[in-house]
């Protein structure tokens, strides 16, 4: 099969462009930097320079499918280039998939797209369950309304589905990556104590469900995937710290209305002094990470046949002698 995959270069893509050329799939990767190119050749990928912030129509080889995981993420920023990389980025990619033959497209779209905005605690969350295409959070929204658009663009010439993990996680990920920082400089504070369950996905579950993806005749869906074993907040963040050397033991907590009004404050803050980095704390990371938020993935288990196969321990030896 010949797979285009946006993002190669990022968490997700880089591992996923390896097991797809393993798997015997020709692989192209969409690049805007020229730059990336000889690193997208060593993960076994044809770059394919493209630009989907672009106005300027996409071209695309001749393709089979489809993995959109390029997306713009960050906890703050102003809203605007969420939706044109997000949003306008997918439909332009979806008009070009089309015009190159594509039969099947894969969006990843983000589990947190069932968050309200009053940060109630979310359990036992399906697919039934509303989305919020206008949510303060640019990065929710931008994901909900692309993630309505690619689904609404289902058809017999191009089968699309959504997949929808939690927290993508394993060695490499930019939140392991930032977290001993965080701790050794006393950044990290817990949310009530953390003591609040959590899903996520690992990183090669996520490529698992991808790969059954394509192969699948489901469309028109999206789809809730995750590890197999619950877990809380403070016991993931404790496995993580604890796989590099490091304890939670000392961290400090604060409640969680008090972090969401600190998060509204330095929102505020930054965007008087116009700065382009992220606060420490922010409105949107406080409603992604400091509250209750599990998610049932039986429809992917029943209609993918996804299993979820990297176990919770199995996950956590990958990050041995990761820096």
């Amino acid at each position: 099969m010949k797979i285009l995959v946006t993002g190669g270069t990022g968490f997700l893509g880089s591992r996923l462009i390896p097991k797809l050329a393993q798997a015997g799939h020709e692989v192209f990767a969409l690049t805007r930097s020229p730059g990336s190119h000889l690193a997208l050749r060593a993960l076994g990928a044809l770059p394919v320079d493209a630009d989907l912030d672009s106005a300027t129509p996409l071209s695309l080889p001749t393709i089979d499918a489809v993995v959109h995981a390029a997306a713009l993420f960050r906890f703050s920023g102003p809203r605007e280039p969420y939706f044109r990389t997000n949003v306008d980025g997918t439909v332009a990619l979806l008009a070009a998939a089309e015009n190159a033959g594509a039969r099947r497209f894969i969006f990843m779209s983000a589990a947190g797209i069932v968050m309200d905005e009053a940060g109630h605690p979310t359990h036992g969350i399906d697919e039934s369950a509303p989305t919020f295409p206008n949510h303060f959070s640019a990065y929710l929204a931008s994901k909900a309304q692309a993630e309505a658009l690619v689904l609404a663009a289902n058809k017999p010439a191009l089968r699309t589905i959504a997949l929808r993990p939690p927290a993508i996680w394993g060695p490499g990920d930019p939140f392991s990556r930032a977290l001993p920082r965080a701790i050794k400089s006393g950044q990290f504070a817990f949310i009530d104590r953390g003591e609040y369950a959590f899903s996520t996905c690992h990183v090669d579950n996520v490529i698992e469900a991808i790969g059954l993806a394509l192969e699948s005749g489901v469309d028109g869906r999206a789809l809730f995937i995750a590890d197999r074993e619950q877990t809380t907040f403070h016991a993931f963040i404790a496995s993580l710290a604890a796989a590099q050397g490091l304890s939670v033991d000392r961290l400090h907590s604060i409640p969680y209305w008090l972090a969401a009004i600190i998060g509204r404050i330095m929102d505020f803050g930054w965007r008087l002094m116009r700065r382009e980095d992220d606060p420490p704390i922010s409105r949107s990371m406080m409603r992604m990470l400091g509250r209750e938020f599990r998610v049932y993935d039986s429809a992917a288990r029943r209609e993918l046949g996804y299993v979820g196969r990297i176990s919770r321990a199995d996950g956590l030896r990958g990050y041995e002698g990761c820096e």
